[in-house]
Parts: structure tokens; sequence; C-alpha cells
């Protein structure tokens, strides 16, 4: 589905050009979720970006055994759809008319219109996020939780083979947080759709990850199922401390709660 060879990207700054990413390769099979975990500023939105075409890259970034730079951009955002963080909201749009924004990467024309068949994709969209009732309701009057779970929506509304998250959950609480992941992951396992997102939290990628990339300074460390990935030592080599023990401990401590 996605396969990533020897990609390298920076940016430039005042000495000269910093190269952020030192020749990542890795390669992702159709339905696989794979979420991508490190420290701060170890190059996990630099690498999610260069896939959905957003950077310039040197290497090879191929969708579908098609490189992705040679794919039309409105083809390419009929394929790829990304979810980031939670982003201030300008227009009042209704819930629906949000989602149904999703449909217009597979409209024809400069000046096409929604479809009967589109509508109903759009309300089915609702639907799977448990957000029909508010159909109507302006999405600025809405929680961060239910915004996020709108533009979620508007994301499956698109119906890409590939989707990319980007923290998506920041700034949730954990109720969110595991509600946006869960309607995610069924997603993914309901139509076999393929994800690549980027967490922070190592309790969520445990959770929700089939395959974990460990970034560490512009490198994958590590590579493969949560257990393989995430071991104690490869996790003290990436942040500097004891996290499995500490989580441990941390466990132990709600458990005499």
């Amino acid at each position: 589905m996605l396969e990533v060879r020897d990609v390298r990207c920076g940016y430039d700054s005042g000495r000269g050009r910093e190269e952020v990413l030192h020749g990542i390769s890795l390669s992702i099979r159709k339905g696989e979720r794979l979420y991508i975990t490190g420290p701060n500023g170890c190059g996990k939105t630099t690498l999610l970006r260069c896939i959905a075409g957003l950077l310039p890259f040197r290497g090879t970034i191929e969708l579908g055994g098609r490189d992705i730079r040679r794919i039309p951009r409105k083809e390419l955002a009929r394929q790829t759809g990304i979810l980031s963080q939670i982003s201030s909201v300008y227009f009042p749009y209704t819930v629906f008319d949000t989602v149904a924004l999703g449909r217009y990467a597979h409209i024809q024309g400069v000046f096409g219109q929604l479809s009967p068949e589109d509508r109903a994709f759009a309300e089915q969209c609702l639907e799977r996020v448990g957000l029909a009732e508010l159909r109507n309701r302006p999405i600025s009057e809405l929680s961060g939780g239910q915004l996020q779970r709108v533009f979620l929506a508007r994301l499956f509304a698109q119906d890409p083979e590939l989707i990319l998250l980007d923290e998506p959950t920041n700034h949730l609480d954990l109720k969110y947080q595991l509600e946006l992941l869960e309607y995610v992951t069924a997603w993914s396992q309901e139509a076999g759709k393929t994800v690549v997102g980027v967490l922070h939290d190592l309790n969520l990628v445990c959770a929700f990850a089939s395959q974990v990339a460990l970034m560490n300074q512009g490198r994958i460390l590590a590579l493969g199922t949560p257990d393989d990935a995430l071991s104690g030592e490869l996790l003290q080599e990436c942040y500097q401390i004891d996290v499995r023990s500490w989580m441990l401990q941390s466990l132990s401590n709600w458990k005499r709660g």
C-alpha cells in the first residue's frame, strides 16, 4: 500500500540546510495501522507531511506502487486524507455541510454539485461517529471532542485509501481520545483502509497500533509490533528514562487506589 525508501528531508535555517530525516525506509500493507512515536523533534510530523505530499523530499514514496510526486493532486486528494490537531473555526458551517466537504474531491468539474448518493454517504459518515443528531448545528457551537469527530467524519466522507493522523488527540480529554481512535480502528478494519499516524502517548500506541515505528533523531530506531518496537531498552535509549519501569510503577499506584 505504502512504500517509503531512503527518504530525506530538511529545512533551511540561518546555518544553511539542516536535514531532519536521515534515510527513512518502511513498508506498510493495506489495512495496517502504523503509529509513529518518539521524542519531540525527532521528525515524526515531518515524515507524515512528506507522505502527504506537503513537503519536498529526496528518496521515494510510493502509494499503491506509484510515486506520489507523479500522482495528480486531485487524485492524491481522493486517495489520502489527513487529520491534525483541532484548529480554529472561522466559518460557522453546519455539521452536515462540513462533513459533506469531504465528497468534493470525488466531484467532476469545477462547478459540480453533490449528488443524492454523495449526501447519503455523508449522512452515513455522520452516523459512524455518532453525530447524526447534530447534523444541523453550527460547528462553532461544538465542544472540542465533538468538533474533532466532525473533522474525522469529513475524512471518512472523502473515503481515502490512506488516512494520516497528525497528533489528532492532542487537547482532547481521555474519553474523546479513546473514542476517536476507536472510530479510526473500526473504519480501518471494516473497510480495509490503511492508517499512518503520529502519537505521543505510548499507552494509545500500544492499544491501537498493529505496527509501530519508534523514531529518534530523524531515524527509525525500531519498526514492528508494539511488543517488539517498544522494548524497555529501546524506549530508554529514546527518552533517556526507564519508561517501562515508570509505567509499571504508575500502574501499581492505580491498583493501590
